[in-house]
């Protein structure tokens, strides 16, 4: 964990007290079963945490994938690793999407699944702590680059005419409540983008789906996978792994969810649903 990160961590036990609780994680994998064999996916943020895990998970079901990010060094022993292909891209900039994409399909061979999962988070604690800059950053990270890169995709994928394609989005619970801040704001937007996106392109054979996860292991959380997983504010007091929210996105990327379209699946085990008794 970085420094940083402690210090945030250190704030809230400071605040919240010390967790008495230690939490981990006992879950299950579907055994690789070719569930995407020849499916050619594009995940942005992947060379680490949940972009990681997705990677991992569709190249053992079969996929071609190519990770994109800012780190080049980190993005090449990724895909070593992994045995999948990468180019550098900062979602920010938009104006570079075009040549993105073009080299991607080519690498590709003809790319049809764009996973938009590049994020990040400046945890202001309320609106009084957001400064312009700010909600930029998060603004052109979380939304204007998943929308024009999804465009793009779009493009690229009805020129070809080709068929089963996946636009799958990596929104957040945080999208499913009331919110002030930014990065809760471009996680409600995605969420309406979804929806609307699902609609507007069907009938050119893409799926638009999302995937809401809780609390995950991450370097933008702080918490990490083989450190105390103990969370109280969650239901089953613990955060979630990327590994698992891997598995609901394969899923959906896969042919066996060829009638789920314009979902939202919520990964937190219905803390988000608005129970009268709660």
């Amino acid at each position: 964990m970085s420094i940083k990160n402690y210090i945030k961590r250190g704030i809230r036990y400071i605040l919240n007290g010390v967790p008495v609780k230690y939490t981990s994680a006992s879950i299950t994998y579907l055994n690789p079963d070719e569930r995407l064999k020849d499916k050619k996916i594009i995940i942005t943020g992947g060379g680490r945490g949940l972009g990681e895990a997705m990677a991992r998970k569709f190249v053992k079901e079969g996929a071609k994938v190519l990770i994109a990010g800012r780190n080049e060094e980190l993005l090449q022993a990724r895909a070593r690793e992994l045995g999948c292909l990468y180019l550098k891209l900062d979602v920010q900039h938009v104006d570079e999407f075009s040549s993105f994409m073009k080299k991607a399909d080519d690498m590709l061979e003809g790319v049809d699944c764009l996973i938009n999962n590049a994020g990040i988070s400046l945890h202001e604690g309320n609106i009084r702590n957001v400064t312009h800059e700010h909600f930029d950053a998060q603004i052109h990270t979380n939304l204007r680059g998943s929308y024009f890169l999804s465009q793009k995709f779009i493009e690229f994928f009805e020129a070809g005419k080709r068929k089963n394609g996946n636009i799958l989005f990596i929104s957040s619970e945080r999208g499913m409540t009331v919110d002030d801040l930014p990065y809760g704001i471009t996680k409600a937007a995605i969420n309406s983008l979804v929806q609307g996106l699902a609609n507007r392109v069907l009938n050119s054979g893409i799926r638009v789906n999302a995937v809401a996860p809780g609390v995950t292991t991450s370097d933008m959380t702080g918490f990490t996978p083989d450190g105390n997983l103990y969370c109280s504010y969650n239901i089953s007091e613990r955060v979630y792994l990327p590994e698992e929210v891997a598995e609901i996105a394969c899923f959906l990327l896969s042919d066996a969810a060829g009638c789920l379209d314009g979902q939202i699946l919520v990964c937190n085990e219905g803390k988000s649903i608005n129970a009268s008794w709660r």
